[in-house]
């Protein structure tokens, strides 16, 4: 293929780069423009190959020379000074796959693996799986914190093998399969992918009688009985990790951990926003005309709360220090009353004239809000 574009613009790189920067370069960007990961995208397969020759080239001293000396020119036939020598001297451009390959070749395992970091070291001990554990508590449980034991289903070494996956008397020797090294490496297409042995399981050693009780596996299924302590002030979707409570790992690795997810069922009074509570009191209409102190429930007990006169239905008090402890101890939220004047729905003839005789003695000065109202309205529709 015959590139118009600059070979330092189709790698990214700069034209004093390092060889190891230039490899690096195509290694990030041959995986992504990969026709395997692009099926069917002609454009990645171009970009692809374009990568290819741009490598070629800015990775071998003596082309990269040429190349800065005369550009394209020196890898062309007939092409400018000094192109049919550098022609000769380099017969055109090898396989973008063979580059690919010769680039990722002498990694070892799975290109993946090694290229990303996700690898292990072989035959090494595998850490088990992370747990996660869904537990419901009440609101005074998330408020005040508690201890729980839990009952947790997980795997655990073998108590007949004791995790070896070998029957009593069992004789080990070398895995045929993969010759003690626990590895082993297939072609798929121009890669090669090393996975774990599937005969001996990484381990590199096999045995002629395998445990009955965990067929060979080393591992077995087991309840576990684990206590869990719930901090003050912990919330719904909040994680705890229990190190180590896990899943054992294959072949005698470490267990890994027990995630514990809080749900927090909802309260009767209380709504939470933060370390901060919200809750509704009704009040009476003369105590809200009046004035007064009211009872009002919080997670300590019940405190009394001044109603200044004249309070409106809706009007909301906070009450410092009453709220939730904050779960990193900074403190504790506040509550937030809101009170909700409530309107007699049955009222009997002594009480309904007594109400009459109120209304008829209210005026426009004790009904300011009613008075604002009614002359926007006028404005509104003329009147």
């Amino acid at each position: 293929m015959a590139s118009t574009r600059d070979y330092y613009e189709v790698l990214g790189v700069s034209r004093d780069a390092s060889v190891e920067n230039i490899k690096k370069a195509y290694r990030k960007m041959a995986i992504k423009y990969h026709p395997d990961k692009n099926p069917g995208d002609k454009a990645a397969e171009e970009k692809f190959k374009e990568l290819g020759e741009a490598y070629e080239v800015l990775a071998d001293q003596q082309k990269r020379a040429a190349y800065d000396q005369y550009g394209h020119a020196a890898f062309t036939a007939r092409g400018g000074p000094g192109s049919a020598t550098a022609g000769q001297q380099w017969g055109g451009f090898h396989d973008p796959f063979d580059i690919f390959r010769e680039v990722f070749g002498g990694m070892g395992g799975s290109i993946f693996e090694d290229f990303f970091g996700g690898g292990r070291q072989r035959g090494g001990p595998m850490q088990g799986d992370d747990l996660r554990y869904d537990m419901e508590i009440t609101f005074e449980d998330a408020i005040y914190g508690i201890e729980k034991e839990i009952t947790v289903d997980r795997l655990d070494a073998c108590a007949s093998c004791h995790g070896t996956g070998a029957a009593p008397g069992a004789h080990r020797a070398q895995c045929p399969m993969c010759h003690g090294r626990g590895r082993v490496t297939r072609s798929q297409g121009f890669l090669n992918i090393s996975q774990d042995c599937p005969r001996c399981n990484g381990e590199g050693e096999s045995v002629d009688k395998v445990c009955t009780h965990c067929r060979g596996q080393g591992l077995a299924r087991v309840e576990s009985r684990i206590k869990v302590r719930l901090p003050a002030g912990i919330e719904t979707g909040m994680r705890l990790r229990s190190a180590g409570h896990g899943n054992a790992g294959p072949r005698g690795g470490p267990h890994g951990d027990l995630y514990v997810v809080v749900h927090v069922k909802p309260h009767d009074i209380f709504v939470r926003r933060g370390d901060d509570l919200l809750c509704d009191v009704p009040i009476a209409f003369p105590v809200a005309a009046l004035g007064g102190q009211i009872d009002v429930p919080t997670i300590n007990g019940h405190v009394k709360l001044t109603i200044p006169v004249g309070t409106q239905s809706g009007t909301v008090f906070r009450m410092r220090g009453k709220g939730v402890p904050n779960v990193e101890g900074y403190g504790r939220g506040d509550q937030h009353v809101r009170v909700v004047v409530e309107v007699p729905a049955r009222l009997n003839a002594e009480q309904r004239k007594k109400l009459q005789e109120f209304a008829e003695l209210c005026g426009e000065d004790t009904q300011p809000m009613m008075k604002s109202f009614v002359e926007k309205a006028k404005k509104w529709f003329g009147k």
